[in-house]
C-alpha cells in the first residue's frame, strides 16, 4: 500500500468516506493515482484537491462514491483512478501543456481533461495519453 507523502487522506475522499474508512480509506484509491498525485505536487508545487478538511467546499475532486453530486458509474473517479487539481502557482493549461511535454516523469497519466479551469487527470487503461476536450467531446491521443 502506498501512503502519500503530499497529502493527507482526507485531501483524496469525500468526507463520509474518511468518517467510515478513517486512514484505511487509503485502499479505495489506486496506488498510481496517488503516486501520480505526489510526483505532480513535487514537481509544480502547492496544489488543491479537497479542501473540506481545511474548512473549504471541495469534496468531489476524487474519488467519488454513490452519494457524491457528480456520480457517475463508469467516471474514472469512481473507481479511484481520477483527481482534480488546482495548483496555487501554475494554470492547468500549463500543467496539461508541461505534462505532454514531459510524459516520461508522469508514466501512469493515460488521460487529460482539456478546456477546464482545473488540471483533471486519470490512470485508466488506455493508450498514453488521450486529450478529451468535454465542451466538443473530441479526443486525441498525443
Amino acid at each position: 500500500m502506498y501512503i502519500p507523502a503530499h497529502f493527507q487522506i482526507q485531501e483524496l475522499v469525500p468526507p463520509d468516506v474518511f468518517s467510515e474508512r478513517g486512514e484505511l480509506a487509503i485502499t479505495a484509491l489506486d496506488e498510481r493515482l496517488v503516486r501520480t498525485l505526489d510526483q505532480l505536487r513535487k514537481a509544480f508545487g502547492p496544489c488543491t484537491v479537497n479542501d473540506w478538511v481545511f474548512g473549504g467546499q471541495l469534496t468531489e475532486r476524487c474519488l467519488r462514491t454513490q452519494d457524491c453530486h457528480h456520480y457517475k458509474p463508469f467516471s474514472q473517479h469512481s473507481f479511484g483512478r481520477a483527481a482534480d487539481c488546482s495548483f496555487k502557482n501554475h494554470t492547468a493549461e500549463a500543467v496539461r501543456k508541461s505534462v505532454i511535454a514531459s510524459r516520461s516523469l508522469f508514466p501512469y497519466i493515460t488521460f487529460i481533461e482539456d478546456g477546464v479551469s482545473w488540471f483533471h487527470f486519470d490512470v485508466r487503461n488506455c493508450e498514453r495519453i488521450q486529450l478529451w476536450n468535454p465542451d466538443t467531446n473530441e479526443s486525441l491521443f498525443v
